[in-house]
């Protein structure tokens, strides 16, 4: 790898990019780098951005020590792919400077992923999505954004898409179990220092969270909509139809629960789908098994099934106790149970995902 200093060449250009990570120390920053090295991303350079408290201090990265720079409008020169993961304000003010600079974007904030033109993308489940949008690095593309959905989005469509593509999928019920990484990296320290306050019999530290986490769960942090629903739950309602409308889909009817629960990394999911035509649990099982992305933990007899645990650090996502519903038609509801690592596919990997699409 270059140094972060260098400027790329033209074959740097296409098939080694020099990128940038935008909001280099917060969890998603750390697991870029983390993803970047671990799938050997050819990278032509690197160079890592934050905030001005954050600017001069250094990350290691490949035996290397990279210095931090302060994010500016004048930050993304010579840069290839910006993949942001600062929040939705910091995406929305700096986006277009890279943009303008030359580089495609892709955002992991909830800024752009209901703007029309922008494509929101899961790799394994509609990565034509880019192509269509004609955003790309390659020769008569044009630079742009491309936003990485919500990582509860992300993580049920892992599973669902396989079965909406055979059989189709008329409704999902949703509810979600979210552990304390989709916070951010100070959301799981307090969760850790309020778990030692309790447990030492003091009261709670509640800086991030306006109510005790430690042993205890609550409805999703998200702000409430006037309708009933958080902000998180509308997410998971809007992203699918637009991920899957991008293939030409019909609108399936999806409601959700979020809710945060005191685990410190790894979502769980509780799916239950109406089919539009039938298909078996044994079915359903063979076809997950061989899903992208999809890994299958499924023991009735030993009561095994997926956990954030199993989840945690793992590119894939894990499903579990598959049955047929029983308060539907033989063969027309299935149930799921889903483990996702919020950090990795819900972000950083789904993300350098997107990028290496960018480069094929």
């Amino acid at each position: 790898m270059t140094s972060a200093g260098m400027q790329p060449t033209a074959l740097n250009r296409t098939t080694h990019p020099t990128v940038a990570i935008i909001g280099a120390t917060g969890a998603v920053g750390q697991e870029f780098l983390r993803v970047l090295d671990q799938r050997h991303f050819p990278l032509g350079g690197l160079k890592l951005l934050a905030s001005a408290r954050s600017a001069g201090k250094t990350v290691e990265f490949q035996g290397k020590s990279i210095v931090i720079d302060e994010l500016t409008e004048q930050s993304f020169e010579g840069i290839d792919i910006a993949l942001f993961s600062a929040g939705g304000s910091i995406s929305k003010k700096y986006a277009q400077a890279a943009i303008d600079a030359g580089a495609v974007v892709v955002d992991n904030s909830s800024g752009f992923r209901m703007t029309d033109g922008v494509p929101l993308v899961v790799p394994e489940v509609n990565p034509e999505a880019i192509t269509t949008a004609n955003i790309g690095l390659g020769q008569g593309q044009r630079p742009g954004i491309i936003a990485n959905p919500n990582c509860s989005t992300i993580i049920m469509l892992l599973a669902v898409t396989p079965i909406h593509r055979a059989v189709g999928v008329k409704r999902v019920v949703v509810s979600t179990y979210q552990a304390a990484s989709g916070a951010g990296a100070a959301a799981m320290a307090e969760l850790e220092q309020q778990t030692r306050e309790v447990l030492e019999g003091k009261e709670p530290t509640c800086t991030i969270f306006p109510q005790q986490y430690a042993f205890n769960l609550f409805s999703h942090n998200s702000p409430m909509k006037p309708n009933g629903y958080n902000e998180e739950e509308l997410k998971m309602v809007h992203e699918t139809h637009k991920i899957w409308s991008q293939a030409g889909d019909k609108k399936t009817a999806i409601t959700a629960t979020c809710v945060r629960v005191p685990i410190m990394r790894a979502h769980a999911e509780s799916i239950n789908l109406t089919l539009d035509k039938p298909m078996t649990e044994v079915d359903a099982r063979k076809l997950l098994a061989e899903a992208p992305g999809v890994s299958l933990i499924d023991d009735r007899e030993n009561n095994r099934f997926p956990t954030p645990l199993d989840a945690s650090h793992a590119d894939d996502v894990f499903v579990g106790r598959i049955r047929h519903d029983l308060s539907q038609p033989e063969g027309m509801g299935l149930d799921l149970f889903v483990c996702g690592d919020q950090v990795r596919k819900g972000a950083a990997l789904n993300a350098v995902q997107i990028a290496e699409l960018l480069l094929a």
